[in-house]
């Protein structure tokens, strides 16, 4: 995420393959503690801290959104001052004492409160040093995967760098499938098995497990320390400082009409670039930023600036360009996420319902999430191997489906799938109220939660077309030196995202309980009206879908390919641009 004078130890026998089993092993392992623990969360809440269903998942939204800032926090830390393995080491640790520190409320019964049946009026309140204990936990966790999610990733490439070897690249490649399906089945295993757990032999066993696995986590990785490449970052400027840096000399240089907005010979490029970058004409107030005023002044003995506050590289500036060209199309995946999270919801739901697949075999209600997993993952296998050689045959495009195109269906889809959600809720909760359990939200209904799979089929389907076709749209826009944002960029909008989540459902819960109302998010489903909330978000997508339209008028397509191979930061060889400010 920054441009750096990297120095790795140059040790025999070092890196390589050998090291792959400790990095996948510690990132897998992570992964099925952490969701396992995450995604039964509401329910453990609700029952131990007497927190109602709306309080519950916006606090849980608030911890998602921390753990997705934290990354960028982690990125720029490793890469700026302790390097990736002291990061992800670091990460590890704290990632176990926030477990650690959980299933400690779990075998405390004074670090919880008294459970309340829905018969009592009156019930025990948590104390401050409670909800201490609680947050605490769900902090260490988030500095966590802050710091080990960013990290450990680009650690494993580190092993495999060998630019003698012509077929490192393969072997770089190969890595990244095999991690990526590592963390798949780690996050499958962890909505299933973890969750079983759970339900069948209770919290103190379940949350008990993913300690064990999180400290083989932490020791797998500690073993492999001999054999790592440990690259050490230099304190020296990242892109992210530079990008603030770009914007503030701009501003100050402002009301200075004496630089000419374009045609100026004065360009501070720095270090030598090897191609000589002309500075765009979009957004052109911001080339001010790279325009030498009084090279004395502005510049040191070597050639560099000597305020970087004050002037900025060419390249810097156009970097920043890029970014502001992605915010527009950017912001148009926040209501996806959104719609992700409307599942803690749904937990509550299939709790209600009957959930046997066999007579003797029951799902529990946390893991109906595998459902989407397993249709996310099935698109995207049904994409890249059937339908992209099918589009490729017919139409010439090597790449099938265009990223603007697979934005537009992953946002339809995702309306279609908070509408199907808004009916099956109406039919489950009338079907309730017909059969006389109004006043017991833990009666069973009947009815089969399969009903259900549909609707997270849909979101799968939805997040899969949606969010790689957004990465892949970003790659096409920002320079090679900013690649790394592609990513970045989608794990911020994660970020804002489940705030935005917390927000809604805490503003929705308040209005709809004002003057003595039952809120919509009542512990007691059959009261509440979750089916109002999903027509709610059903609106908002489509309000989004139509905001996209919008944004997709201001880019325009050249060749509806991505298949070059360098990243540039030319314009000209960019599938989709900004059109010009004017």
């Amino acid at each position: 995420m920054r441009t750096e004078i990297r120095q790795v130890e140059e040790q025999p026998r070092k890196g390589g393959l050998r090291t792959m089993p400790f990095i996948i092993v510690n990132e897998s392992f992570e992964m099925i503690a952490t969701y396992g623990l995450q995604t039964n969360m509401l329910i453990y809440l609700m029952i131990f801290y007497n927190m109602s269903a709306a309080t519950a998942t916006t606090i849980l939204g608030l911890w998602a959104a921390l753990s997705n800032g934290m990354a960028i926090v982690g990125a720029i830390v490793a890469d700026s001052y302790c390097g990736r393995f002291r990061a992800v080491a670091f990460g590890s640790i704290s990632t176990l004492i926030g477990m650690i520190v959980l299933w400690l409320t779990t075998m405390i019964p004074e670090l919880t409160s008294l459970s309340c049946s829905h018969f009592q009026h009156v019930c025990n309140g948590t104390t401050p040093i409670q909800l201490a204990v609680l947050f605490s936990s769900f902090g260490f966790m988030s500095i966590g995967a802050g710091f080990v999610r960013p990290c450990s990733i680009i650690f494993g490439a580190d092993q495999l760098e060998d630019k003698k070897n012509p077929k490192n690249q393969r072997r770089i490649a190969s890595y990244f499938n095999w991690y990526y399906v590592s963390t798949g089945i780690s996050t499958m295993l962890a909505v299933t098995v973890i969750i079983y757990i759970q339900d069948r032999y209770g919290w103190q066993i379940g949350f008990g497990i993913p300690i064990v696995l999180m400290f083989l986590s932490v020791l797998m990785f500690q073993l492999g320390s001999p054999l790592y490449i440990k690259v050490k970052a230099k304190e020296t400027e990242n892109l992210i400082i530079g990008l603030f840096q770009a914007a503030v000399a701009a501003f100050r240089k402002r009301n200075n009409t004496r630089l000419p907005l374009t045609g100026c010979d004065e360009y501070y490029r720095w270090p030598l670039e090897s191609d000589v970058l002309t500075p765009s004409m979009d957004f052109r107030w911001l080339n001010r930023a790279c325009m030498i005023e009084d090279p004395e002044r502005d510049l040191n003995a070597d050639g560099s600036a000597s305020n970087p506050w004050n002037l900025c590289s060419v390249e810097r500036v156009e970097s920043l360009k890029a970014l502001i060209r992605i915010l527009p199309m950017w912001s148009t995946g926040f209501m996806m996420s959104v719609d992700m999270g409307v599942f803690s919801f749904s937990i509550l739901q299939t709790k209600t319902m009957d959930r046997h697949i066999f007579p003797h075999f029951e799902i529990p209600a946390a893991s109906f999430t595998m459902f989407l997993l397993i249709a996310l993952t099935i698109w995207i296998i049904f994409y890249d191997r059937i339908l992209v050689p099918l589009l490729s045959k017919y139409t010439g495009r090597s790449r099938g489906l265009s990223p603007v195109t697979r934005m537009r269906i992953g946002l339809v889809v995702s309306c279609m799938s908070m509408a199907l959600s808004a009916i099956t809720e109406r039919i489950r909760r009338q079907k309730a109220i017909e059969e006389g359990h109004e006043d017991d939200p833990n009666a069973l209904v009947n009815m089969s939660a399969m009903w259900f799979v549909p609707q997270y089929a849909l979101l799968g389907i939805a997040e899969a077309a949606h969010t790689v076709g957004q990465i892949e749209f970003f790659y096409s826009l920002l320079p090679k030196s900013m690649s790394s944002f592609a990513s970045a960029m989608h794990t911020v909008g994660s970020a804002i995202s489940s705030l935005i989540g917390s927000i809604l459902v805490s503003s929705v819960d308040w209005l709809s309980s004002t003057r003595g109302q039952t809120s919509w998010f009542s512990n007691n489903i059959n009261k509440g009206h979750l089916d109002y909330h999903f027509w709610v978000l059903a609106s908002m997508s489509f309000l989004n879908l139509f905001h996209f339209l919008v944004v997709c008028r201001f880019y325009k397509t050249g060749n509806d390919e991505i298949n070059r191979s360098p990243h540039v930061a030319d314009d000209r060889e960019c599938d989709y641009r900004l059109l010009h400010e004017s």
